[in-house]
């Protein structure tokens, strides 16, 4: 295993010897919370198994993780006190890490979820305890126990958009970490906000030198224009890589009101996957509402979940992301830029919204249509006489069998079926 850094473009995630590395991330919040050793290799072992690659985790959890005990009943600090870590929950954070590890899994740790911080709603658990001093010692504290450790990836914020007295806590956590780590390059770093007004890092942070990339949150609802926000962060400068760390959770109630909007499907969570990819994004993040709270017989449920998260484990989502993965790592996801001037015609910016992208040479093209809409490409700038094309089926893996045609200067594709939920990619290749 190998440590992860930017690419030398700024646009995606390497390992240290140069080659691609694809961010199929689950938010697994309350791991080191909730879960008993056994539970948290069942769950690590599903993951890996369906392709998964980072595994997102707080260390001092949303759902009261300083005053209520783990699985092992350890709370993680003395007294409450930042500056205290209690080293038998630490010891457990440390076995979760290595054992992820030993299945080939990042984890992208969370010292805290925002509330610790600035708890700012009432139902929030929190309390806050962090000021820039204690946060800045807590910082070196995590850095320095997890310098050696190849397989992390540091998330601050969880879940608030800062204050301007958050900002200056979350700098100097920031700060900590990287005198703990002894090395910048030890220490890829991201932020992850609330899904409000910009819904990202960079309103705060991009031109911070500790992010390393840009993480968005675009929220629980079926109707969210997610490809806009990727574009944003994709076009500033200096570059850095974006992803959407938590986008629509399967299972999760449509813009939290499940009774009247029901639950999402596996169709948003597919759809919000592609556009965000096709976009330009260096990676993704799939979420499922029961797994985040490791929702179980005798917890009380938050915002209403269906499933138990062992009964969630197996959701269609989650097992089509191993199809996202085969493809966005073919021919390789840094050899990629979103390109929409190959589409023919007026792009409706709602849920039928067609995204482009290709790669650098325009030898590859992917064409991902979330309702199975008929779609023009314009093959002007593309090379050769010809094209070979067919369809990958985001639901299953399947594939047409290729049929080459004549360029012409636009050429129409009607997917194999068309309506909501029937999505398809067009792989296209010219000759």
């Amino acid at each position: 295993m190998q440590r992860i850094r930017v690419s030398d473009n700024h646009r995606f995630l390497v390992h240290n010897d140069g080659t691609p590395f694809f961010w199929l991330g689950d938010t697994a919040w309350e791991l080191f919370h909730r879960l008993t050793r056994d539970e948290t290799d069942l769950y690590l072992q599903n993951r890996a198994h369906k392709g998964f690659t980072v595994i997102q985790a707080v260390v001092l959890a949303e759902l009261d993780g300083l005053r209520v005990p783990n699985a092992n009943g350890d709370v993680p600090l003395i007294e409450v006190d930042p500056t205290q870590p209690n080293e038998a929950y630490f010891q457990h954070v440390d076995w979760v890490i290595d054992r992820a590890a030993s299945l080939g899994l990042y984890v992208g740790l969370l010292p805290t979820w925002g509330d610790k911080v600035n708890q700012r709603y009432d139902w929030a658990k929190g309390p806050e305890v962090f000021n820039e001093s204690n946060a800045a010692e807590y910082g070196t504290f995590l850095g320095n126990r997890y310098r050696n450790r190849l397989n992390i990836i540091w998330i601050l914020g969880g879940d608030r958009d800062p204050d301007e007295r958050a900002v200056a806590i979350w700098r100097a956590m920031a700060t900590g970490i990287l005198k703990g780590v002894g090395r910048r390059e030890n220490a890829l770093m991201t932020f992850h906000p609330q899904p409000f007004e910009s819904g990202s890092s960079s309103r705060w942070f991009h031109d911070d030198e500790w992010l390393s990339l840009n993480m968005l949150q675009t929220g629980h609802d079926r109707h969210k224009n997610t490809f806009e926000q990727i574009t944003a962060d994709y076009n500033r400068l200096p570059a850095k890589p974006v992803l959407d760390g938590e986008p629509t959770y399967e299972a999760h109630g449509l813009s939290f009101k499940p009774f009247e909007n029901g639950y999402s499907s596996d169709a948003e969570v597919r759809k919000f996957a592609y556009w965000a990819l096709f976009s330009g994004a260096c990676g993704h993040t799939y979420g499922c509402h029961s797994i985040w709270q490791f929702y179980a017989p005798g917890r009380e449920g938050i915002n209403f979940p269906i499933y138990y998260w062992t009964d969630a484990l197996d959701l269609a989502g989650a097992s089509q992301m191993r199809h996202l993965s085969a493809l966005m790592t073919r021919p390789s996801i840094t050899d990629r830029i979103p390109d929409q001037s190959l589409l023919a015609g007026h792009q409706p910016k709602d849920d039928e919204y067609i995204v482009a992208t290709r790669t650098t040479d325009g030898r590859f093209v992917l064409v991902y249509t979330p309702t199975g809409r008929t779609f023009g490409i314009d093959t002007r700038e593309l090379a050769g006489e010809s094209v070979c094309w067919h369809w990958f089926n985001p639901r299953d893996g399947s594939e047409t069998v290729p049929q080459t045609v004549p360029k012409t200067a636009v050429l129409s594709f009607q997917p194999p079926n068309s309506g909501y939920g029937h999505d398809w990619v067009l792989l296209l290749s010219p000759l």
